[in-house]
């Protein structure tokens, strides 16, 4: 095992996830069925054989912390291995965490305490595969001081991201965070790409130290790595990048920053495709989350007409009963019903919903325990869905949650039993 301390940002608000995050934090939305966001970064920490991991929570965090205690047991505290939760103490000063350097800078005692060689700041908010050990290899054949994963862009997309200039020996010696110009600086790894930051950070410890010492002492700072400290050390430090390499096996990249409802929804449809855009299904790197006590998934009624229990083009969870419904390239959580007669397209069901009988749903996410009564209509009409308070994209995908007015299981509701 390396001597590499992993420490998982988990403290966002995800404010532009809302209103998935009304009740949550975001890296404990439910993604892809079974999963929360948070099994895929520690899923790459483990089978890169990183395990001590720091998570740092902040935003409403009981339903992340719970889930981590339920399903990432998995760790021998006797081999100096772990998964610890750390919620933020005010060790430093009076303030919650001000920025992402903040919420390690207040906790580096626990850091000194474990006396890594490395630090590896990473966010817990990202879906992508990636091996660990092969960038700590390149870190310390560069004698890097300081390593950012980057992953190659077309030069259009340049304005989505914080973009870095490399040297002809892999020295970041610039770094633009969203231009907004059309000339931003091409890869040094494919001419015809631009380098963007994933996020992902691998620091020296001392260096580290020295950094977020530093940046906690300036008062012009916002206390965030990609927009204060690395720009900063680039200036001091030998700041090395790795360009990505993507364990998806498929012939695009694959890093999703799932922070807005649009790239949410987006990245859950990639896994319902005929070829799937992301491989869950990959048994040499597994996704590892808590895995609920459910019976199998259960299809009822296949007559003639409409009343069929199918699914087609989809994921659907243990404890889903689709019963005389049809679901089309939908993901359903565990524990979700579909009742007769229902038409479910392109949307993603969340943990216990219920479709009542009759009832159209199209391009939508429906949070955990929402009851949606019979007859309902939804995606169809969006000015009509914007009226019963719905959120609405500006790419029409509808998202109803506990606060719609929908019926959900800590509510008291009446629905008639049907099959």
């Amino acid at each position: 095992m390396e001597n590499v301390l992993a420490i998982l940002l988990a403290g966002g608000a995800g404010e532009r996830l809302y209103p998935l995050t009304q009740h949550t934090a975001k890296p404990a939305v439910p993604f892809g069925g079974i999963y929360r966001i948070i099994d895929f970064t520690l899923s790459n920490c483990i089978n890169s054989d990183i395990r001590r991991i720091l998570v740092l929570t902040q935003y409403k965090a009981l339903e992340l912390i719970r889930h981590i205690r339920d399903g990432w047991t998995i760790l021998s505290p006797e081999l100096g291995e772990y998964i610890e939760v750390i919620p933020p103490m005010k060790r430093v000063h009076e303030d919650w965490y001000l920025g992402t350097a903040d919420a390690v800078f207040q906790n580096l005692q626990s850091v000194i305490a474990e006396n890594p060689d490395h630090v590896l700041v990473l966010s817990a908010d990202h879906i992508y595969k990636m091996n660990y050990h092969e960038m700590i290899a390149w870190h310390r054949q560069h004698n890097a001081e300081i390593t950012l994963a980057t992953i190659q862009v077309p030069p259009e997309e340049a304005s989505r991201f914080g973009i870095v200039e490399i040297d002809s020996n892999h020295r970041i010696i610039g770094f633009e965070e969203k231009p907004q110009h059309d000339h931003p600086v091409r890869s040094r790894f494919n001419p015809a790409m631009v380098s963007a930051s994933m996020g992902v950070y691998l620091f020296n410890t001392k260096v580290m130290l020295r950094a977020l010492m530093e940046d906690a002492e300036d008062p012009s700072s916002t206390h965030d790595f990609g927009r204060d400290v690395l720009p900063r050390c680039i200036e001091k430090s030998r700041v090395i990048a790795y360009d990505f390499i993507d364990l998806n096996d498929k012939s695009v990249k694959y890093w999703r920053d799932v922070g807005t409802l649009e790239a949410y929804y987006d990245a859950n449809m990639d896994l319902v495709s005929v070829l799937p855009e992301f491989n869950l299904y990959d048994t040499r790197w597994p996704i590892r989350t808590h895995l609920l006590q459910q019976p199998p998934a259960k299809f009822v009624f296949a007559q003639e007409g409409r009343r069929m229990g199918v699914a087609i083009d989809s994921i659907v969870s243990g404890g889903c009963i689709i019963s005389g419904g049809r679901v089309v390239r939908s993901v359903l959580s565990p524990g979700v019903r579909v009742n007769s007669y229902c038409e479910v397209d392109s949307s993603i069901l969340m943990h216990e919903v219920h479709i009542g009988r009759y009832s159209r749903i199209r391009r939508a996410i429906i949070g955990p325990g929402v009851r949606i009564p019979e007859s309902s209509v939804i995606g169809y009409d969006l000015q009509e869905d914007r009226k019963k308070g719905y959120t609405v994209t500006d790419s029409g995908i509808v998202v109803i949650c506990q606060q719609d007015g929908i019926y959900t299981r800590q509510e008291p509701y009446t629905l008639r039993q049907s099959g």
